[in-house]
């Protein structure tokens, strides 16, 4: 069950969902949808480098490795990022968020989607991970994004990015370990 703009700031309230800073109380305004919840681009944007590194996908992901080949910009609303047309970043939401399987439940997961708004001009904001699963942070979410537009995209701090949409679990998930479930950065 998806849950409504009600039901999720009901579940904030409760303490079942954490979203820090919310940015909003209103669920007829911003951030808040019908059934999801804006999230805002943090000022941190992180260029993987090229190398001459192959990557073996029957392999860990590894963190350092990215960690150590990428670059980080910051970012304002007079210095943005210039997205090229066919060029990847990763970047981070402002918000911190948080799906504790602590309690008696319920217990929630979440879907991170692009906005159609900004997928117009061409860009994704994930490719193929858009679960948040029951567990998930205390953490801001990597967003893997891309420019497959034709022009170039400017990317500003705050500017909504993207729509968490959150489902209900069934039951209390088992834990399972994961590498990106308290991420501090974009890289892992």
């Amino acid at each position: 069950m998806i849950l409504s703009n009600v039901d999720i700031l009901a579940a904030i309230d409760a303490g079942r969902i954490s979203i820090e800073p919310l940015g909003g109380r209103d669920v007829s305004r911003p951030p808040f949808n019908a059934s999801s919840v804006d999230l805002r681009l943090a000022p941190t944007i992180t260029v993987p480098r090229s190398t001459p590194t192959s990557h073996r996908l029957d392999t860990e992901y590894d963190k350092v490795y990215y960690a150590q080949n990428s670059d980080k910009y910051e970012i304002t609303d007079t210095s943005p990022y210039v997205l090229k047309p066919n060029f990847f970043v990763l970047a981070q939401t402002l918000e911190t968020v948080y799906f504790p399987t602590t309690g008696d439940g319920p217990f929630y997961a979440a879907r991170i989607e692009g906005r159609s708004s900004l997928s117009r001009y061409g860009m994704l904001v994930h490719f193929t991970a858009p679960t948040i699963h029951g567990g998930f942070g205390p953490a801001r979410i990597t967003l893997e994004i891309i420019n497959l537009g034709h022009n170039d995209i400017l990317l500003t701090p705050n500017v909504r990015i993207c729509q968490l949409i959150i489902e209900e679990i069934s039951c209390r998930p088992d834990d399972t370990p994961s590498q990106f479930r308290t991420q501090t950065s974009a890289t892992g």
